[in-house]
C-alpha cells in the first residue's frame, strides 16, 4: 500500500484529496443547513466554461475556473435575491449555460474528450505542484473563513429574517457562502470532478446528520468523513485503476449508509427495550 508513494503523481494527488475532503463538506453543511445542497452542481458547470476558457486562452485553468465559478456564484446569489427568479431555474439555468459554454470553448480550444473527462470527472494524473499549490491556498482560506466566520454563516443558514434583525448583513454572507462554495469546487476538481463535487459538499454531511446532535458536532464530523471518503478514494482508485471522483463518491456514500443503517438499529434497539420495560 506505501508503495504508492513512491509515485509523485500520487503524492500529489493525495495532497488535494486531503484538502478537498475538509475542504467540500465545511462549507457543504453550510449549504445544506441552507436549503442548496445543489448550489454546487450549477456552480460546478460554470467552473467548466472558466476550464475551457483557460485551454482556450493558454492560461492555468484553476486561474480561470476560480474566476468563472466565482462570477456564476455571485450571480446566481443575486438572482435569488433580486431578480423574480427562484432559486431551482436560476440553477437550472447555471446548469445548461455552463455546460453548454464550457464544451462548446473546450471544442475551439482543440483539446480531446479525454481532457474534457478529466475535469469532469478527476484524473489522480493532472495535479502538478503549481496546482497543489493553489489548491492548498485556496483550501486553506476556505477552512479559515468557515471556523472564523461560522457564527455569523449559521445565523444566516438557519433563519435568514432572524439574521437581518440582529443585525447581521445577511446579503453580504449569503454571497461568502455562494463564493466560498465557487472556490472550493475549483479546488477539487482535480480529485472529485466538477460534475460529482457537490456530492462530496453534500453526502458526509448527511452522513455526519446521522449520529450527530448539533451543527458544530456536523459540521466537524462531515469534515472527518470528507477527508476519510478523499484519501480512500484516491487510494481505492490506484489499486483498482478507476477515475478518482466516482471512486470518492462511492465512498462517502458507504459511510452514509454505514451510518444510517448503525442509527436505524439504534433506534429498532431503542424501541424493543422501551417495550420490554412497558411490559414488566
Amino acid at each position: 500500500m506505501l508503495d504508492l508513494l513512491d509515485y509523485s503523481f500520487m503524492r500529489m494527488a493525495l495532497g488535494a484529496a486531503f484538502v478537498t475532503g475538509l475542504t467540500a463538506p465545511a462549507i457543504g453543511t453550510f449549504l445544506v443547513q441552507r436549503r442548496l445542497a445543489l448550489l454546487g452542481d450549477g456552480i460546478g458547470h460554470v467552473a467548466l466554461t472558466g476550464v475551457a476558457l483557460g485551454l482556450l486562452t493558454g492560461t492555468a485553468p484553476l486561474v480561470t475556473a476560480v474566476a468563472a465559478a466565482t462570477l456564476g456564484a455571485v450571480a446566481i446569489e443575486l438572482m435569488r435575491t433580486y431578480a423574480r427568479t427562484s432559486g431551482d431555474v436560476a440553477l437550472a439555468m447555471l446548469f445548461y449555460g455552463g455546460i453548454a459554454a464550457g464544451v462548446m470553448l473546450i471544442n475551439l480550444a482543440g483539446d480531446s474528450a479525454a481532457t474534457l473527462n478529466s475535469y469532469l470527472f478527476g484524473s489522480i494524473v493532472t495535479v502538478t505542484p503549481a496546482d497543489l499549490t493553489l489548491i492548498t491556498v485556496l483550501g486553506g482560506l476556505v477552512l479559515a473563513v468557515t471556523m472564523l466566520a461560522a457564527p455569523q454563516l449559521f445565523a444566516v443558514c438557519q433563519d435568514e429574517e432572524h439574521a437581518r434583525v440582529s443585525g447581521v448583513p445577511v446579503r453580504l454572507y449569503g454571497i461568502l457562502i455562494a463564493v466560498l462554495a465557487a472556490v472550493t469546487i475549483t479546488v477539487a476538481m482535480r480529485t472529485v470532478g466538477l460534475l460529482l463535487v457537490s456530492a462530496l459538499m453534500v453526502v458526509p454531511v448527511a452522513a455526519a446528520q446521522q449520529v450527530a446532535r448539533s451543527f458544530r458536532g456536523t459540521h466537524l464530523l462531515a469534515m472527518a468523513i470528507g477527508l476519510l471518503a478523499a484519501l480512500g478514494g484516491v487510494v481505492a482508485s490506484f489499486e483498482i485503476d478507476t477515475q478518482p471522483g466516482p471512486t470518492i463518491v462511492l465512498a462517502a456514500l458507504a459511510c452514509f449508509a454505514l451510518l444510517a443503517a448503525g442509527r436505524g438499529l439504534g433506534v429498532l434497539l431503542a424501541r424493543q427495550r422501551r417495550r420490554r420495560l412497558e411490559s414488566t
